[in-house]
């Protein structure tokens, strides 16, 4: 296996690149909105589509699969055709299920809307990644990820604020077929101003080697990104701090605050809000840090990790029925930081594969918090419908996959860490200058 060389120059960044970056990015922000707009909805859904709790959890359940099963290929598809190509079809795919969603007459039409809307929204991030990769110098990568994530939980908190009092001021199907218009918005300048690179900054080789691999070129670009053990911390570190806050968002927050907590769903809204804006407060901090010192990043994972889980347990053994607003109010504050933590995968994939392996690299690494959220979403609903709507138990499953992906981010850091070391001793000594710290932006 013969390393592709090491990029000597820099993309330019600038305006440009702002103005680039922030067409993808919109794209993405649409695409959490349409992901997130079940999340205040599910009691809504339950009634409409006549299910119980565990067949509730399968619609988040199966966009999730499909989204984190599509994660390698859209990828490959990206490293492939590039990202103007990939986040045009994700556009189409994800407007079109949430039109669809908002139409079907049945579950059956239902879970099949969502399944095309999770095709569609898998096609977003990693494209957004990439984008900033081509059009940015290395050392804002951290920063510039963390503000990708900072407008994705901005969708979020469209779909809290907007998304939930549309619905119940003017019914299911006028709500959800009226936010599908903001996919069609998008596509304008998506496909009319979207660049794949800057000029003069075209990839390399590998784009010959993409056009003409096949399926023995699909096979080796995986196999290589997963033989790294930065591509495999990244997935652990995903995979372990995204999910508390992405199930507690994309379904069963409501009905927990609403149901087991006893609040009003105007406080609980409120309650799902400050989740989304203590994760855009603490996605800028993450980002500076991160971006400053690389050393923080498995103790700002680790610390994530266990900050929540102190959290959720001191609500779910709260004695009595409820536990007190001050005590959700932190919960939902530190729930803020797992989007931001869940960040850090990239930081460890990223160095750990060249440019023409990022997109692979990228989907391996966010297939984690996705599998995690799929796994804890069905648990909690079969638990629920088990326990007679125990969420106590239920929720106690977060703690089983936390105690998993820890034990993995321990057992694979020492190895990624000397890994990474010695590709930047090797690599890096003529680009010592650009990548200071201090230029990194505010």
């Amino acid at each position: 296996m013969s390393a592709a060389p090491p990029v000597v120059k820099d993309p330019p960044g600038g305006r440009k690149a702002v103005a680039v970056w922030s067409i993808g990015v919109a794209v993405y922000f649409v695409a959490v909105i349409f992901r997130t707009s079940l999340g205040v909805a599910g009691l809504d859904a339950a009634d409409r589509f006549h299910v119980n709790a565990s067949a509730l959890a399968t619609f988040s359940l199966l966009q999730l699969l499909v989204y984190a099963g599509m994660q390698i290929p859209v990828g490959l598809m990206v490293d492939r055709l590039g990202t103007k190509k990939v986040l045009t079809l994700g556009a189409v795919l994800f407007t079109a299920g949430q039109l669809g969603f908002a139409l079907s007459p049945s579950y059956g039409m239902a879970l099949a809307a969502r399944a095309l809307l999770g095709c569609g929204d898998a096609m977003t991030f990693i494209s957004v990644l990439r984008l900033g990769t081509r059009w940015f110098p290395a050392r804002q990568g951290p920063v510039m990820a963390q503000l990708a994530g900072l407008v994705g939980m901005a969708g979020n908190l469209v779909s809290t604020l907007v998304l939930a009092p549309v619905l119940h001021g003017v019914g299911w199907m006028p709500a959800f077929a009226g936010s599908a218009v903001a996919g069609l918005i998008v596509l304008v300048p998506l496909t009319l101003f979207l660049r794949d690179h800057p000029e003069g900054h075209e990839p390399a080789a590998p784009v010959a080697s993409v056009a003409s691999g096949g399926g023995g070129f699909v096979r080796r670009q995986i196999a290589d990104s997963w033989r790294e053990p930065g591509t495999r911390l990244g997935l652990w570190v995903h995979f372990t701090t995204q999910f508390p806050a992405m199930v507690f968002l994309l379904l069963w927050g409501m009905p927990f605050l609403v149901e087991a907590q006893g609040l009003s769903r105007t406080t609980a809204g409120g309650l799902m809000t400050l989740v989304v804006a203590s994760n855009m407060a603490f996605g800028l901090v993450y980002g500076q840090i991160v971006g400053r010192r690389q050393s923080s990043r498995i103790p700002l994972a680790l610390g994530t990790v266990g900050l929540t889980a102190v959290l959720w347990g001191s609500v779910l053994l709260y004695p009595g029925d409820r536990a007190p607003m001050a005590l959700l109010i932190a919960l939902c504050v530190v729930l803020g930081t797992c989007g931001p933590a869940s960040m850090i995968g990239f930081d460890f994939a990223r160095p750990a594969n060249p440019a023409e392996r990022q997109g692979t690299a990228s989907g391996i690494t966010n297939m984690g918090g996705f599998l995690a959220s799929m796994t804890t979403l069905l648990a909690v609903g079969v638990l629920l419908d088990a326990t007679g709507d125990n969420y106590r138990i239920a929720f106690s499953s977060i703690f089983a996959l936390e105690l998993l992906g820890t034990a993995q981010i321990l057992r694979l850091r020492g190895r990624a860490l000397a890994r990474e070391r010695t590709r930047q001793s090797a690599a890096v000594p003529a680009r010592r200058l650009p990548e200071s710290p201090a230029t990194a932006p505010a």
